[in-house]
């Protein structure tokens, strides 16, 4: 963590800057997200069997298979390593994780061996995963040098002694905030070689890889290259972690970010975020904790301990039973710790003699089937303690994709692609992680699109950065019509034959300069006077004009 960034002093960002009027509707189109990924490609070795915590299909899992998502803070454990009743009391708020800072941000200050093995007996007598990081990679001063990642690989497996066998308690976070302000483009090839070290070496330990830009990726270089990242690990054991602080002011920066790693299948969590309101610009961190649950994504707060902004503190000098205002809402908020946490199943959650599933749902049947809805209702399952949650599941080639979850026994599924056929199913879920054995299908066929009658639309494009070969640039589309719009199509020319490399929000295609673009489940439908944005990396030449002209569903859009 790193708060020496402000707002003033960022460039120009690179993440959309509409405001959805309301979260409610925002996080409601989310719920479709995981549709067919952009990149479903699983990498090498990825199907071999796991053991300890591990990545599957995007999803973060335990030893034994279960969901696992991260709820917890940070504690920086090496500037108060006499506070011993700290991970305790973060247990006794409702945390599964906490996220441990093992260095004072100079590599000659890292723990030795034994604090290292103390805290992860620590973390395990108090039934918290353990996500251990070292914080002089953060990018400044000395610490900025060539090979910080590389040398903080070389920490770890100093203390591979100590970690091995630790596999289901242990996620190792490389590095703190690499690359601050300093060449972020550089973050993907280290990063990678540092992975690759750690991998040969014999770890096989989730590894959690911060984004560049003090982790705030605000150039987009972790969105455009994770799928890069991901891919060379050979254990496909990997998570990212995004660092939501000032640049990300709004609910629709927010959820396209995390949306875009959700839809791509890449693992993702939310490694800090946090502060008093409209501290340095921070957005609603409420949002922030709404999205994460919307999509069930890990999120850790900073920080139980701070460094030098003590006010950020979640606990006032360390006692549990006085929280700042921050840590009332990241514990007790609608969607804090103690409502959204469960227990690793590795700790026994729930009853630690329970070890009997849920029977299998029934047949799901569909109703209210509409061109981006539809409603699933079913039997219910029975279990020996209770029944606590329903995951429906996309079933397709093979692979299993998560659409959304529900406490009750049916769910509306929104966001969905228009004229598609889907095949559902239903697993059951109880306190205790025992899953049931899924239900039988049901096919569900989406309507045809009613072509949208009276688009109206406005379009800005707006050039957000670019460097010799390459741009980054945002499209904000804008219904100025009366009626929402739904399964929609934009498109454009460039005038200086440019490329797009990469896009969230929407998939493109080109040919020549013409690109078409279609929406992201979760930017599917503009309602009446709102609008969603996307985003894109491309190459270029010499020149980089803007498209002069835009069309939405073949109707000619005004351009501001």
């Amino acid at each position: 963590m790193n708060r020496r960034t402000r707002k003033s002093a960022l460039p120009a960002l690179p993440l959309p800057a509409t405001l959805l009027t309301a979260l409610t509707a925002l996080l409601g189109l989310l719920v479709g997200a995981l549709a067919p990924a952009v990149h479903a490609a699983e990498p090498p070795g990825a199907g071999a069997a796991a053991t300890g915590l591990h990545i599957a299909d995007g999803r973060l899992l335990e030893g034994n298979g279960n969901d696992f998502v991260m709820r917890g803070v940070n504690h920086a454990h090496t500037w108060y390593p006499g506070e011993t009743q700290s991970l305790a009391d973060v247990k006794a708020l409702g945390a599964n994780t906490v996220r441990v800072v093992l260095s004072n941000g100079h590599r000659w200050t890292r723990n030795s061996a034994s604090d290292v093995a103390a805290v992860v007996a620590d973390c395990k007598a108090n039934r918290l995963i353990c996500v251990l990081e070292v914080h002089d990679t953060t990018g400044y001063g000395e610490e900025a040098a060539a090979g910080t990642l590389d040398g903080a690989a070389d920490y770890w497996i100093s203390l591979k002694g100590v970690l091995d066998g630790e596999e289901d308690y242990v996620v190792i976070n490389i590095g703190n905030e690499p690359w601050g302000n300093t060449d972020p483009a550089g973050w993907t090839a280290p990063t990678i070689a540092a992975v690759q070290k750690l991998r040969g070496a014999g770890f096989q330990h989730t590894i959690m890889v911060d984004a560049p830009n003090w982790g705030q990726d605000w150039q987009g270089v972790m969105r455009a290259n994770a799928q890069r990242v991901y891919d060379a690990d050979t254990t496909g054991n990997l998570i990212f972690s995004i660092h939501m602080y000032s640049v990300f002011d709004t609910a629709q920066e927010i959820t396209d970010y995390l949306g875009a790693f959700v839809a791509a299948r890449l693992p993702l969590l939310i490694g800090e975020f946090g502060g008093p309101p409209d501290q340095w610009g921070d957005p609603d961190e409420d949002t922030m904790m709404a999205a994460a649950e919307q999509l069930d994504l890990g999120y850790l707060a900073w920080s139980w301990s701070g460094n030098t902004d003590p006010v950020l503190d979640l606990a006032i000098d360390f006692d549990p039973s006085r929280l700042s205002s921050w840590g009332e809402r990241i514990f007790h908020g609608p969607n804090g710790i103690a409502q959204t946490s469960e227990e690793a199943t590795v700790y026994g959650t729930g009853n630690p003699g329970d070890t009997q599933a849920p029977t299998a749902p029934g047949t799901p049947s569909a109703s209210a089937v509409t061109a981006t809805s539809a409603t699933l209702s079913w039997a219910a399952s029975t279990d020996n303690v209770a029944v606590t949650a329903y995951d429906v599941v996309r079933v397709g080639a093979g692979t299993e994709t998560r659409l959304a979850s529900s406490a009750t026994p049916t769910v509306t599924l929104t966001g969905l692609t228009p004229a598609t056929a889907y095949t559902l199913a239903v697993y059951a879920r109880d306190a205790a992680g025992n899953r049931s054995p899924r239900s039988a299908t049901v096919t569900v066929t989406t309507g045809q699109d009613t072509g949208n009658p009276g688009t109206s639309c406005a379009v800005a494009y707006r050039v957000v950065n670019e460097w010799p070969g390459g741009f980054q640039a945002d499209l904000t589309v804008r219904n100025t019509g009366t009626a929402a719009l739904s399964g929609w199509t934009l498109a454009f020319a460039f005038p200086d034959s440019q490329t797009i490399s990469n896009m969230w929000g929407g998939t493109p295609a080109q040919s020549g300069a013409t690109v078409t673009v279609t929406p992201a489940a979760y930017t599917a439908t503009i309602p009446a006077g709102s609008a969603v944005t996307l985003g894109f990396t491309g190459t270029r030449t010499t020149a980089n004009g803007s498209p002069a002209t835009f069309t939405l569903n073949g109707t000619a859009c005004t351009a501001s």
